[in-house]
């Protein structure tokens, strides 16, 4: 008796030890599985943001498609038609009147900018606060500086193949968005796809509402910089204005790039006049910030500042450039996602 009572307990034992050791190894295929993941998104992260800056291109033909048909009551593939038509058109006049002036103005300050750098290097030298800046991007310093802006401008394929990938991808996706839309909701189990379609539905009137408020904010931007340069009086001011409407685009740190080239200019007139240029471009965006933003902010959800900048540093550490620029929307599909998913649910379990 007690004999078969030790061979059971000693198979027994044998079973549990052999199901353990199972259990073991799905567990370590399932974290070695999942590191690999996590490497390969890493590797094709700067992939995942040009598709995911094409979606915005085909969100913004999308948006203007929605005003046409809304105006017109014309079918929606002639909206999206007239839609990328105009904008076209639109561009294209631009460029056609504002092209060669603004492209000589650039040109000007290309030629002009070690005259520009010298200059300021002088003007910063009669200061302990300058000569103590000077010495920061000089030597060493300046060679890692460097390193580090070319390290956050890095891309996957140039900054030309960057554009055509994304730029096709965005037509692709403007052409028949519901084929993909569709191709992601049949991925979806039963049970969730009413979930899927209502999130995608809510990431696009996002991303339509923060599209509208930084075209709005971007024109508003270039209107005001430059006003207020052509009435101090600094020269290639519709350049740095367009360039001020277009580095606004990403929160926080392009206004500060916007504002580089207009402070090298003003130093080589005074520096009363270089202080004027930083009020100027200080006030437009604290009026930008508080007044024009919140105004066109109701169609998309409100982000905390602090957390478009904590975006912004950590997906230009994973990506650089592109990762900065997309650093804002793609918070806003986090968000948006969250709250679909988790907040909403937990809301309504608590209910």
């Amino acid at each position: 008796m007690d004999e078969n009572n030790s061979k059971h307990e000693h198979s027994s034992g044998g079973k549990n030890l052999k199901v353990y050791t199972q259990k073991v190894w799905i567990t370590l295929g399932i974290i070695a599985l999942l590191v690999i993941l996590i490497f390969i998104l890493k590797a094709a992260f700067n992939v995942l943001l040009m598709v995911f800056a094409g979606s915005l291109i085909a969100t913004y033909f999308h948006g203007v498609a929605d005003i046409i048909e809304t105006r017109t009551q014309l079918r929606r593939r002639w909206c999206v038609m007239l839609s990328v038509s105009l904008s076209f058109i639109v561009a294209g006049l631009l460029f056609w009147f504002l092209g060669a002036k603004i492209s000589e103005q650039v040109g000007d300050m290309s030629k002009e900018l070690p005259d520009l750098v010298k200059t300021a290097e002088e003007k910063l030298k009669q200061s302990s606060l300058g000569r103590k800046i000077i010495y920061y991007i000089s030597g060493n310093n300046s060679q890692k500086l460097m390193t580090s802006f070319q390290q956050i401008f890095r891309t996957s394929f140039g900054i030309v193949g960057d554009f055509y990938i994304t730029f096709f991808i965005g037509v692709f996706f403007t052409a028949n968005p519901n084929l993909y839309k569709d191709g992601i909701i049949k991925l979806i189990p039963p049970a969730g796809k009413a979930t899927a379609k209502r999130l995608m539905d809510r990431i696009s009137y996002t991303l339509k509402g923060w599209l509208k408020g930084m075209l709005i904010a971007m024109f508003f931007i270039s209107i005001l910089t430059l006003t207020g340069l052509t009435i101090i009086g600094v020269p290639m001011g519709l350049a740095l204005a367009v360039m001020a409407g277009l580095l606004n685009f990403i929160p926080n740190f392009g206004p500060l790039i916007a504002m580089i080239p207009a402070v090298l200019i003003g130093l080589t007139v005074s520096v009363n006049t270089t202080l004027i240029i930083v009020a100027l471009y200080l006030l437009i965006q604290a009026v930008e910030s508080n007044i024009v933003t919140p105004m066109v902010q109701n169609a998309m959800i409100k982000i905390p500042p602090a957390m478009i900048i904590i975006s912004q540093v950590l997906f230009g550490t994973l990506t650089g450039g592109l990762g900065i620029i997309l650093a804002t929307p793609l918070l806003a599909v986090i968000i948006v996602t969250v709250d679909e998913l988790y907040v909403k649910k937990l809301q309504n379990n608590q209910s």
